[in-house]
């Protein structure tokens, strides 16, 4: 009985070691503030129209699914000791490609499959040319990224001629507003590429290899690591993902804003990114920390909406609420409160063995 007490207690011990494990708390800390406010918050009902689950937390799961694309990106990304902060412009780039197509196309599955198709090989051509600029120009990413960040909502006005564009084609917006066995097939996709993804990276050595050019590049050079193949191949899959996402987004309502859609949402990547553990210095990264990263960004939307908090004061509630979800994430912080506690311990001993004496 022990022994297993033991094992639970190191369990427990080791899941609390662990960021992301700070982000689940956030989100239930955030979801019970939700339910202090209306008991049925967490409520999830059967549509009697179509038989879908629809509920809050189904729109959360639905909204997480574009911010887990463009964050398991950002995550390979930083792991490399980069940044990308294009993937909003090409998220935006991939929604003109697939709407401009759609707009004059026939309503069919084969429409929309080219369409999807065009805008992702669009999307990794501009995140190969950002993997170009870093791995065989030598620059920086933040400057590549940047720029590729200013000129990709450019080419999406020029696509589409500088007006918002919509069009219509029930396939294709049934992959941000369809379901399957009741839930949103948008968040399935995020999940089954977060997965596949998953699967590539820590199944293979190549999450090892991109963690060694991270860590120390010439070190990895020496090993026989293809650094300059690596990050091209690296960039190219954070373009097919904000893509991806860029679909998500534009599918949902079937309308491409070039000045509104994928807006900072590199910020949201980079924020999930971080609240799951990875390191912004390269060298370590958690897919399963975006993944809970990207949960908690959804969540700490959806709660700002609904505690009807203003639009000016909205910055600073979710600046608040990371803030301190970093400073719990911390080790020193909570080492200086164990330091607190075992401090306070030991004056209460020290006090209770003077009153015996």
């Amino acid at each position: 009985m022990s022994d297993v007490m033991s094992k639970i207690g190191q369990g427990i011990s080791n899941l609390v070691r662990k960021q992301y494990f700070w982000g689940i708390i956030a989100i239930v800390l955030l979801l019970g503030i939700n339910v202090l406010k209306d008991p049925t918050y967490l409520s999830i009902t059967v549509s009697e129209a179509n038989g879908n689950l629809v509920g809050n937390l189904i729109d959360i799961l639905r909204a997480a699914a574009p911010i887990m694309m463009i964050a398991v990106g950002m995550c390979l990304v930083i792991a490399t000791s980069g940044i990308d902060l294009s993937v909003g412009s090409l998220m935006v780039v991939a929604g003109a490609v697939s709407m401009e197509t759609l707009k004059s196309a026939d309503n069919t599955l084969g429409a929309a499959l080219g369409a999807l198709i065009l805008a992702l090989v669009i999307a990794a051509f501009l995140g190969a040319f950002n993997g170009f600029l870093v791995s065989i120009v030598g620059l920086q990413p933040f400057i590549s990224t940047l720029v590729m960040m200013l000129a990709g909502r450019g080419i999406a006005k020029v696509i589409t001629g500088g007006q918002n564009t919509a069009a219509t084609n029930g396939s294709f917006r049934w992959i941000a507003n369809g379901y399957v066995f009741g839930l949103p097939v948008v968040f399935l996709i995020a999940v089954l590429v977060v997965i596949a993804v998953g699967i590539l990276v820590r199944r293979s050595a190549l999450g090892l290899m991109i963690e060694a050019i991270g860590m120390d590049p010439r070190a990895a050079r020496l090993a026989g690591v293809n650094r300059k193949g690596l990050l091209l191949m690296v960039y190219s899959t954070s373009g097919v993902l904000a893509g991806i996402a860029g679909v998500f987004a534009t599918a949902s309502v079937m309308t491409v804003d070039v000045s509104r859609t994928g807006y900072q949402m590199e910020l949201d990547a980079i924020l999930a990114v971080v609240i799951g553990g990875t390191s912004l210095a390269g060298g370590k990264f958690s897919l399963s920390g975006a993944f809970v990263g990207s949960l908690l960004i959804a969540t700490l939307d959806k709660t700002v909406v609904f505690l009807g908090i203003s639009s000016s004061a909205t910055p600073a509630f979710k600046a608040i609420v990371i803030v301190a979800l970093c400073l719990l994430q911390s080790e020193r912080v909570r080492a200086l409160f164990r330091g607190r506690g075992l401090a306070q311990g030991q004056n209460k001993t020290e006090k209770k063995e003077l009153v015996a004496a």
